[in-house]
């Protein structure tokens, strides 16, 4: 038997660390080649590490929420076989030259030292065994007799069993006997049980369910979410934001979406299209006016006193999935009609909230759309998504009585709420911006017209 260093892989062009952000094992697991050992996180992508070799886990080399090197190891194995560690080197065939800043703490320090020792001081005990050994540490002791029930009210109208001098107890303890598990026949509640019940704290006879709560959990912010604290945290420390609200009437723009989704595809039966929601419309009104103020699309690096405008319009959408917010990117929007920008809308979508998309399409946005407009408000106050200079927020369209100078009708109405980087964008410009966007989105037929 010997043994194999897994070392954390390359998972992208120009990344020299990722965060581990969960573990698919630990020690003394037997894994099969291609199980999945571990996730990390590169921007927001996450990244899965499957194993090469077959072997039982005997090390593992970082805790969640880690920041790992790129070629540093990461597992240890036991494998049928000389293994990849030996004669004094710890994974020689990935990676030799980062032997001696990373090599595991166990790993054989001469050619003469038996690697067996080591692997024997590493090897912990059986990881259920040992859980299982510290459960039974820490149970609370119980008085014999009474069965594991911990509390939960009988339901009501259900009455439990107990003798009139346990309820007399219990009566005059304030305890409502549907709390208390009874360890006799049926459930029957006895003296022990009104006992063990009464040593367990006060808390366990308050008959409410208003019961005081002093628990404190400590949750370690760890993967995306420690990703978007930081983002935040960078943006609205580096970045003066000015945030600038208008309302759109939107009810030209949703009559010509409504007749759009309701034609069959040009291409006949077989042709997919996207069914169209707003945002395709605000992205090619996007690329209309920032062909006019270029300005808005660029990235500060303010370290270097340098903004770099880009001609490619390449949008953000901010999107909230199970796991937290991500940014997936739609390349090159101003190359893309009104159908192959919803198309490929859909298609970021549908990676970010199944988490399989990656880190290229998560990255290289020079401006960004956040909507909020599915859980309503009227007003927000977008975060710029660092290093970009401005952001369009999108809030809840509702139908509202308008005047229309001799009467009040009813108009689809929708604010945009946008910030800009203040240190890049006046608030002059940045008002031209949203209003050029509001008379595109307001008659939708000149988004179309080229010129």
């Amino acid at each position: 038997m010997g043994e194999h260093v897994i070392r954390l892989p390359d998972v992208g062009e120009g990344v020299a660390e990722a965060e581990l952000v969960e573990w698919h094992v630990k020690v003394g697991d037997m894994v099969r080649e291609d199980a999945v050992l571990a996730a990390v996180m590169t921007d927001k992508a996450t990244v899965e590490i499957p194993s090469p070799v077959e072997g039982e886990i005997l090390w593992l080399g970082a805790e969640i929420g880690d920041t790992v090197a790129i070629g540093s190891p990461i597992v240890r194995l036991k494998v049928a076989g000389e293994g990849n560690v030996g004669q004094g080197d710890v994974g020689q065939s990935d990676g030799g030259e980062r032997d001696a800043a990373t090599k595991p703490q166990a790993a054989p320090e001469s050619p003469a030292q038996p690697r067996e020792p080591a692997v024997a001081v590493q090897k912990p005990e059986p990881p259920a065994v040992v859980e299982s050994r510290k459960e039974a540490a820490s149970a609370p002791t119980r008085p014999s007799g009474v069965r594991g029930s911990t509390g939960v009210p009988r339901k009501e109208g259900e009455k439990p069993l107990a003798s009139p001098a346990v309820r007399l107890r219990a009566r005059e303890a304030g305890i409502d006997l549907r709390q208390v598990p009874g360890s006799g026949p049926a459930g029957r509640i006895g003296h022990d049980d009104l006992d063990a019940f009464i040593a367990r704290g006060p808390q366990a006879g308050k008959v409410s369910g208003l019961a005081r709560n002093d628990k404190v959990d400590e949750i370690k912010v760890v993967g995306l979410r420690r990703k978007i604290a930081e983002k935040m945290q960078l943006a609205k420390a580096r970045i003066p934001h000015i945030t600038y609200v208008e309302e759109v009437d939107v009810t030209a723009l949703e009559e010509l979406r409504a007749g759009l989704n309701k034609q069959k595809p040009a291409g006949g039966v077989g042709t997919e299209r996207p069914k169209l929601t707003l945002l395709p419309f605000l992205m090619r009104a996007m690329v209309r006016a920032i062909a006019e103020q270029p300005q808005l699309n660029a990235l500060y690096d303010d370290d270097a006193g340098i903004i770099r405008q880009y001609g490619g319009v390449h949008i953000g959408i901010a999107a909230q999935t199970a796991n937290g917010l991500v940014v997936p990117v739609v390349k090159h929007a101003e190359a893309l009609d009104l159908w192959e920008s919803g198309a490929e809308l859909n298609r970021l979508a549908e990676a970010a909230k199944s988490g399989t998309a990656t880190r290229e399409e998560l990255s290289g946005s020079t401006i960004t759309i956040t909507s909020l407009g599915a859980m309503g408000g009227v007003v927000t106050t977008p975060v710029i998504n660092y290093p970009e200079v401005a952001i369009i927020g999108v809030n809840k369209m509702m139908v509202r009585p308008m005047w229309d100078g001799s009467q009040f009708v009813p108009r689809k109405m929708m604010n945009l709420s946008s910030s800009f980087d203040h240190r890049v964008i006046d608030g002059w410009d940045a008002a031209v911006f949203v209003q050029r966007i509001k008379a595109l989105l307001e008659t939708p037929a000149m988004i179309f017209v080229e010129g």
